[in-house]
């Protein structure tokens, strides 16, 4: 039977039918994901968003009709059944699904609609091009490990919102259509119909407004908030997406920091039933670079880098030597065991690969039982040798990998070659998470290209106290007041404590080059507040995307969002951005024709 309406009243999800039902009536409804049919009996494996339950027709106890109708239903038909729950027999269980010990007979059945043949699978783990997957996206939420990920991430932004409200912060909306302030990522643009000429931006994160609560005088507050950036796109990044964005009134760095332990804490708790030891670990952004050769390390294996300037300062290995001359340094790693892991090619292969990060090469040293074996270990000293062996704790059957150069390019290199080698050789404990502050960043960088001093966080970042007077002698010197946080080589979130004093924050504002006009125009709104009384306050901001996509170990943050843009920043389901009416554009004053 056919309907357009829904005569049977659904008694329960498909798997909240249970052994404790037996003998009992339900009706149930969902999708067909597959049917059976054995001559005088029908198999059908109905499937809704908690799972699958397995439907059976049999001739002799169900009406004609009803079992002449599910002879003609297929996968992904949308059908209602009613019927009575039974025990399977010992060799029919399904240890595969949660209902696998049981069954329902049924004996009445509606279609809501029939389905054409999918062009994906609905199942888990499908080997489908994503640019199909996407182009289906209704189609490829409808398999379970997609399901789970979303029902994951529906729990944990009601962890989130149940934390903050138990700890007096208050969920305040900021806006959505603001005035564009440019210092960071290109902004999305909105044309205005009753300004013409002008344009509002969408926020890059509520930054502006967040501080401007603080000023007036709401102590604690938070929002799970839409942001978008119009910036190239990867795994891990969208051009909208979605920030837990915090802040808090009266409040230094480990305020800050203790505060957001406890919510990773129950977040992951009461999501995954880890437990997150506290306190976390915590580096300075100097450590970082120095033993990980990256301000996001991952802390879960070792492989960390060795300085060896000290031994090769002065060597006949001119590759060595120049880099130190130059102001950089001589780094390597251990990688223990791998001598005997990785072929020549492998090696090769890594020297090159390590090109896309300014390096000129890779040297190596395979440390064997009576020798060394490198290209390079002619040009050393056997007194240098030696002092590198026994700096780096080299054993046979390792193999050292070295970098020289400007430190970003050795921080950067090597950064990659132990995560290349961690992978390779499984060193990465799998099913673990490892948190890590990096605290005390650089306030500043230098933009060769602009000739100025940029912000390494955004121009509202307070520097460390001791370090203010740097601002006039040697700013690049200068730590700021700011943090990150890190989860198995991933940047989750991070925060700054902020500049409350005019005078400070316009030093800032000359520093990066702008004029006093310029502020103005930019931040007019904000420097005003803040002429009226304002708070010390900080927070932080984490990306819930990409928290999400490593809780369900997912390969891309694509795969934890409902409907996605790909790598150039459109939708392969809706077609966007597509093609307005000229009606529209002269409406809102724009011309397409640059």
């Amino acid at each position: 039977m056919k309907t357009d309406g829904i005569k049977l009243k659904r008694t329960h999800k498909c798997t909240m039918v249970g052994e404790n039902d037996t003998g009992t009536e339900v009706v149930l409804m969902g999708w067909v994901n597959k049917r059976r049919d054995h001559g005088g009996v029908i198999f059908c494996d109905l499937r809704d968003i908690s799972g699958m339950i397995q439907i059976v027709f049999e001739h002799g106890s169900t009406a004609d009709t009803i079992f002449k109708i599910a002879e003609s239903i297929r996968s992904e038909y949308v059908i209602a059944i009613k019927g009575t729950v039974r025990k399977r027999d010992e060799d029919r269980i399904n240890p595969n699904i949660k209902t696998g010990t049981i069954e329902v007979v049924a004996h009445e059945l509606t279609i809501f609609s029939e389905s054409e043949t999918p062009p994906i699978y609905i199942e888990e783990g499908i080997d489908t091009n994503e640019a199909v997957r996407l182009k289906y996206r209704y189609l490829d939420l409808r398999r379970p490990d997609m399901q789970k990920n979303l029902i994951l991430r529906s729990k944990a932004a009601k962890v989130i919102r149940d934390f903050f409200y138990e700890n007096e912060f208050l969920e305040i909306e900021t806006p959505v259509l603001t005035k564009s302030t440019p210092e960071g990522a290109r902004d999305y643009l909105v044309p205005s119909r009753v300004h013409p000429g002008k344009f509002y931006a969408l926020p890059q994160s509520p930054q502006l407004f967040k501080q401007l609560l603080m000023v007036a005088g709401y102590d604690r507050y938070y929002q799970i908030v839409k942001c978008f950036r119009d910036e190239d796109l990867r795994s891990d990044r969208q051009p909208e997406f979605t920030q837990i964005d915090i802040e808090m009134s009266f409040v230094d760095r480990d305020d800050v920091i203790a505060m957001n332990e406890k919510f990773l804490k129950k977040l992951f708790w009461e999501t995954l039933g880890v437990d997150v030891k506290l306190p976390m670990k915590r580096l300075t952004y100097q450590e970082a670079m120095d033993r990980y050769g990256s301000d996001k390390p991952d802390t879960r294996f070792g492989l960390e880098l060795c300085d060896l300037s000290d031994i090769f300062d002065d060597c006949g290995f001119k590759v060595f030597s120049d880099a130190i001359a130059k102001g950089g340094s001589v780094r390597a790693i251990n990688a223990k065991g791998c001598g005997e892991k990785l072929s020549r090619r492998e090696i090769d292969a890594l020297g090159e690969a390590v090109k896309a990060y300014g390096a000129k090469g890779m040297a190596w040293i395979s440390v064997e039982k009576d020798a060394l074996k490198s290209p390079i270990t002619k040009y050393l000293s056997d007194e240098s040798v030696a002092a590198m062996l026994k700096k780096l704790e080299a054993e046979p059957g390792d193999l050292l990998l070295f970098a020289a150069d400007v430190n970003k390019i050795v921080y950067d290199t090597l950064g990659f070659l132990r995560l290349q080698i961690a992978r390779k050789l499984d060193y990465i404990k799998e099913d673990t998470y490892d948190f890590v502050w990096v605290t005390e960043f650089p306030l500043l960088e230098y933009d060769a290209t602009l000739k100025r001093w940029s912000a390494m966080h955004h121009p509202f970042t307070a520097p460390a106290d001791e370090d203010i007077g740097l601002l006039e002698t040697d700013p690049g010197k200068a730590r700021a007041k700011a943090y990150d946080i890190v989860l198995n080589g991933n940047e989750i979130g991070g925060g700054s404590i902020r500049i409350h004093d005019t005078q400070l924050q316009k030093k800032m504002f000359n520093l990066l080059g702008f004029s006093d006009e310029q502020a103005k125009q930019r931040f007019g709104f904000l420097l005003d507040a803040f002429r009226y009384g304002t708070p010390p306050h900080g927070g932080i901001a984490y990306g819930l995307d990409r928290i999400v996509m490593i809780m369900t170990n997912s390969q891309s943050i694509r795969d934890v969002i409902a409907f996605p843009k790909v790598k150039d920043a459109s939708c392969l389901m809706t077609d966007a951005p597509s093609v307005v009416d000229e009606k529209q554009l002269k409406e809102l004053y724009v011309k397409t024709d640059l």
